[in-house]
């Protein structure tokens, strides 16, 4: 079934666009921001904290980044118009890291000054590993002009092993995810290409040093052996739960979502929006590859009942 799965995630850029938005669904709350708020209100009311992220690509000119600058604007005008409390994820490059660095950091200070105003913080996320140093630097750079804003790191990176270190040093918020960007083997941590399950113990290794180092600690994982086995070191040190939070995408794995909410653990969920649906949505399948035999499975009965 795993072959088959995979094999099936391969073919996903031949699957209908159709069907692929109709999968997405799950996975992100709508085009609009409205669709987003939706989906925000509910998951407040159920106890959940959010984070919200405009889809986008990375920007191929200054103008698609400075309409990506507006939509966050606007997004946080909305937000703060309503008092809700939510996180602003930030993906540099769609404000122009690739293309003017200034001009990148000019935007993402607009936006996060107008964010601090309401009381709203950000993340600035990871991206593929040409743009790690620049987005480590960017970062230092924003909390250091007190912005409230963390960093996410993968730690299927080798690199990651350094620079964790003076981002605990400092005691930034940091989210630790496994990472899921296609990268040559020289910069991952051993058999992580192959085997997901050997980057758990440079996880947990991340999360348990930095959360004794005194950085609050974003837990973005889905994997559920892991999730369990930080829960046990995190109760055998005592770790208030304050310190830390399970984080976790929209649409997914939700009956382990609400076990750890129910356990009475802070988990924030992942909340996307915008036009991009279609290359969001196909990077999640292609991450999972068993939604993508599902897909793909669902097709080939179609066929054969047409």
């Amino acid at each position: 079934m795993r072959i088959f799965n995979t094999m099936a995630a391969r073919a996903i850029p031949l699957v209908p666009r159709s069907l692929i938005r109709r999968i997405s669904r799950r996975y992100i709350a709508g085009e609009t921001l409205c669709d987003a708020l939706v989906r925000i209100r509910a998951l407040h009311t159920a106890g959940f904290r959010t984070t919200i992220d405009v889809l986008g690509e990375t920007a191929c000119s200054a103008g698609q980044a400075e309409s990506m600058t507006h939509d966050y604007l606007d997004l946080v005008q909305t937000l703060g118009a309503e008092n809700m409390r939510t996180e602003l994820s930030i993906k540099l490059t769609a404000l122009g890291l690739q293309l003017d660095g200034d001009a990148c950091m000019a935007r993402v200070s607009m936006i996060l000054r107008a964010a601090a105003a309401h009381g709203i913080s950000a993340c600035i996320d990871m991206e593929d590993v040409r743009c790690t140093q620049k987005t480590l630097d960017a970062f230092l750079r924003l909390e250091a002009e007190g912005y409230p804003v963390g960093i996410a790191l993968q730690a299927y990176l080798i690199r990651t092993n350094e620079d964790i270190v003076p981002l605990q040093a400092r005691k930034s918020p940091m989210r630790i995810c496994k990472g899921i960007y296609a990268e040559a083997n020289e910069h991952l941590v051993d058999r992580a290409s192959s085997d997901r399950s050997a980057i758990n113990a440079h996880f947990v290794r991340h999360v348990s040093s930095a959360v004794q180092a005194g950085s609050f600690v974003g837990i973005a994982t889905h994997d559920a052996l892991l999730i369990d086995t930080l829960i046990d070191w995190l109760q055998r040190e005592r770790v208030d739960r304050s310190r830390f939070e399970f984080q976790m995408l929209l649409g997914v794995c939700e009956p382990l979502r609400d076990r750890l909410l129910a356990q009475g653990f802070n988990v924030r969920v992942y909340v996307p929006y915008g036009q991009d649906w279609y290359g969001y949505s196909t990077r999640r399948i292609k991450e999972n590859p068993r939604i993508a035999g599902y897909i793909v499975a669902a097709m080939m009965r179609r066929g054969r009942a047409g």
